[in-house]
């Protein structure tokens, strides 16, 4: 089997994932900006970076040599003391396309208060956190949307049921002060994907009075590259924000596919429900839509079929 962490020779793309919580001034904004998406542009890089005053965000694939030359430039050019990046393979471009976004925040919670260059909670790293997280003083909380964690996640992990990072604030308001007073766990270990909405959440609990509030150091990602899947505790797949959809333990693409009616990530069994029609409609949002919809769906998933089998040809 091949396997994006050992066998990357085999694999044409890389892909890299990355985040730095770092102050960054309008004028290093538009220089950064400006000198990635020129090489972006000369040397065929694709993906997505969020930029704003806290840091930058993003996930971006290119070919090996010219992806490792783009991290290099981005790690120069943000002069940051911490960058966080994981590292995958993949036989084709995880992205359609290259786009830097300028955003009031990274990853939006929507408080300006929390700072995650100012405080946030205890890195746990990947080899420690499968003792961590059995520790029976420990919750384990997993910060990402309802849809990401129905596909994957570390057992006995609570799902706070957000459709979106920027609903934990009001969980936490609602929910965790008395989840606590009933099972009083004395420790807080808390995950995302990479790393990115942990930390900030870490840092929301700490200036709301939580103490003892830990998180994965990497993310995911970090823990399936560094785990060997025999001792692994995780369960599933792992969604990504990319046309690979969600991973395996190897890192690599695995069952899931995107319904792109709803853009609900599909297991091999959605996608045998009697309702699904590919590219049109699955089991969740089969009463969504309006049949004009359907009919517009529909079409374009022709003429994305159609430019399948032409770059086939090709």
């Amino acid at each position: 089997m091949i396997n994006s962490k050992n066998n990357a020779t085999l694999l044409k793309y890389k892909v890299a994932a990355f985040y730095s919580f770092t102050s960054l001034s309008k004028e290093k904004i538009s220089l950064i900006k400006n000198e990635l998406i020129n090489f972006a542009d000369e040397n065929n890089i694709l993906g997505t970076i969020i930029i704003a005053s806290e840091g930058l965000n993003g996930t971006v694939s290119g070919s090996i040599n010219s992806l490792n030359t783009f991290m290099d430039i981005l790690k120069d050019k943000l002069d940051a003391k911490r960058i966080e990046i994981k590292y995958s393979y993949n036989n084709k471009h995880a992205f359609r396309r290259f786009k830097i976004k300028q955003k009031v925040e990274i990853v939006t919670m929507g408080l300006d208060e929390i700072n995650p260059n100012k405080e946030v909670g205890r890195y746990i790293e990947p080899r420690d956190w499968n003792e961590f997280i059995s520790d029976p003083d420990t919750l384990v909380i997993d910060t990402r949307n309802k849809y990401e964690i129905g596909i994957g996640t570390f057992k006995g992990s609570l799902n706070p049921n957000t459709d979106s990072f920027r609903e934990f604030p009001l969980w936490v308001e609602k929910e965790l002060g008395s989840l606590l007073k009933e099972r009083p766990q004395k420790k807080i270990a808390m995950f995302c994907t990479g790393g990115i909405r942990c930390e900030k959440a870490t840092s929301l609990l700490l200036k709301n009075g939580f103490s003892e509030v830990h998180h994965l150091h990497g993310g995911i990602l970090r823990y399936l590259e560094d785990i060997p899947e025999d001792e692994s505790l995780w369960e599933g797949e792992c969604f990504v924000f990319d046309q690979r959809v969600a991973l395996n333990h190897q890192l690599l693409p695995g069952e899931h596919l995107l319904c792109y009616a709803c853009g609900m990530p599909l297991s091999c069994e959605n996608r045998k429900h009697k309702t699904y029609i590919r590219g049109v409609q699955c089991q969740y949002c089969k009463d969504l839509f309006t049949d004009e919809d359907r009919l517009r769906f529909a079409e374009r998933q022709r003429h994305y079929d159609k430019h399948i089998v032409d770059d086939l040809e090709d």
